[in-house]
């Protein structure tokens, strides 16, 4: 199981750093397919799978990444409100053979992993782009590995014992402060190429700080989520790490954190 894990998570960090290197079309359409990928999984959970209510869904989450890519952000808000209306619809024509729980997951899907996951995409595409969207990573896997290894070391007093037993207060703390350390040290190594971001010695540990914490709760979100179905994985695409979902829970909180971080505050 350990080389099996070993294994595909090698290989998906090899993935996730040649799409990230090319930038463009090719990290755009990686993440695409990740998101269908990962809101079919959850829509799976809730039932729908391939039904109307998340077909639709996938349409609009071509739709979203579609107007992202031509950056039409000024149709995004009319064109969630369209998908919507739209649903309602399918739900209202398809009733009573439609679950309303499906027009739920398909909407919530959309939002959930297609949006939050494409924030990989902007940050990638802003000034000393190919720089700063490492950071959502650091965030994510950078404070995962983090906590677990503080925790495994002195964890002693549970963080969330009915959500997640295993984790503990020492770790998440570890998480925190790992992600800061990390974004402190990639910062002192390339701040010569970062040229958007004012005083990245700061900004880098602050920026990945912060997304320690939103990564930890974007996990513990995915584990109730498969608690309240009674799931122990989302899928089994990733030999070792369960489905998509499993292994980019953290990301889809830290993709919309780092991205708000840096337009908002640091930007």
């Amino acid at each position: 199981m350990f080389k099996q894990r070993l294994i595909s998570g090698v290989l998906l960090v090899l993935i996730a750093i040649g799409a990230i290197a090319f930038g463009g079309y090719v990290l755009w359409g990686v993440l695409l397919a990740v998101s269908l990928i990962g809101m079919f999984e959850l829509n799976r959970v809730f039932g729908a799978g391939f039904g109307p209510a998340a077909i639709l869904g996938y349409l609009a989450a071509c739709g979203y990444y579609v107007l992202l890519l031509f950056e039409k952000d000024s149709w995004i808000l009319p064109g969630i409100m369209l998908f919507l209306l739209a649903e309602m619809i399918v739900f209202v024509i398809g009733y009573p053979n439609i679950d309303f729980k499906q027009v739920l997951a398909a909407f919530f899907g959309v939002v959930y992993v297609a949006v939050m996951l494409a924030c990989i995409y902007r940050v990638r595409i802003m000034d000393s782009g190919a720089y700063l969207v490492w950071l959502v990573f650091l965030g994510a896997w950078g404070s995962d590995t983090s906590a677990y290894c503080v925790g495994r070391l002195i964890g002693k007093h549970k963080a969330f014992p009915v959500l997640s037993p295993k984790k503990s207060v020492e770790g998440c703390v570890g998480g925190v402060l790992g992600a800061a350390l990390l974004g402190f040290v990639y910062a002192l190594i390339f701040r010569s190429s970062l040229t958007s971001v004012a005083s990245p010695l700061i900004a880098f540990p602050v920026i990945c700080a912060c997304a320690s914490v939103l990564s930890q709760f974007g996990d513990l979100a995915a584990s109730g989520i498969k608690r309240q179905f009674g799931i122990k994985d989302y899928g089994t695409l990733i030999p070792g790490h369960g489905g998509i979902l499993d292994r980019f829970d953290s990301v889809i909180f830290t993709a919309p954190a780092v991205y708000l971080l840096l337009i908002s505050v640091f930007g």
